[in-house]
């Protein structure tokens, strides 16, 4: 087993919906709201599940055509505005961290490792989210989509996180499950961790991470052999 303290001074990134949190159960109930709102019939948890983790007007978009009617551009800003109002409202109603999330965010931590959320949620419901399952105090940073240039799958977003924090991004590993985390990773030339239970309508063997776990458990020990295997540039800023 590898000595944890080979993460000291190390950065981790972590996204935040179908990474540290299953979100899906309150995204659902908060599209259904504005779906019923609209006169239009609530969609499946199933259905919906993996739509999730790409922003609200994108989710929304998608609810709308799922439910057979294409989201009006013009009164989309709004929806989109009522929307983060009754998702806000309900932020861990019925979300929880994945199993492991609390014990390795401390273990990290305790090892030195630089924590940082780098999610496309906007900043404001990041931090509720975090707040409310108590789980804020454990990241040096939470930089959603709106405290980058762009946001994942651009590359500016991941390195954004890690200089928020002070980190490197040659020793740094980015942990995500979703395609956009793939991408950002791959682009600013920094390992990609994959979780398996996370968002993806692609299979996560596809997107092309570094490396994938199927418990959060794994985290540390993936993130030492990734650094150890995975040397990389420095992308910079």
């Amino acid at each position: 087993m590898h000595d944890l303290q080979a993460l000291n001074g190390t950065t981790i990134a972590f996204d935040l919906d179908g990474t540290l949190v299953d979100t899906a159960p309150d995204l659902v109930g908060a599209l259904n709201t504005i779906l019923a709102e609209e006169g239009l019939p609530p969609l499946p948890f199933d259905a919906v599940r993996l739509m999730v983790g790409r922003g609200a007007r994108a989710l929304l978009e998608r609810g709308f055509a799922a439910a057979g009617q294409p989201l009006d551009a013009e009164s989309a800003p709004k929806l989109v505005q009522r929307f983060i109002a009754v998702y806000l409202d309900r932020i861990a109603l019925e979300s929880a961290p994945f199993p492991g999330v609390v014990e390795v965010l401390g273990q990290l931590r305790g090892a030195g490792a630089r924590l940082v959320v780098c999610t496309n949620k906007l900043t404001k419901l990041s931090i509720a989210l975090l707040d409310a399952l108590d789980l804020t105090s454990a990241f040096d940073a939470v930089i959603g989509a709106d405290l980058s240039p762009a946001a994942k799958p651009d590359p500016i977003h991941v390195l954004t996180a890690i200089k928020a924090v002070g980190g490197d991004p040659r020793r740094a590993v980015m942990v995500g499950d979703s395609i956009n985390d793939a991408l950002a990773a791959d682009r600013a030339q920094v390992p990609a961790l994959l979780v398996s239970f996370g968002y993806t309508e692609e299979p996560v063997e596809t997107l092309g991470g570094d490396r994938i776990i199927h418990s959060f458990f794994d985290v540390p020990q993936a993130c030492i052999a990734l650094l150890a295997s995975c040397p990389r540039p420095n992308a910079g800023l």
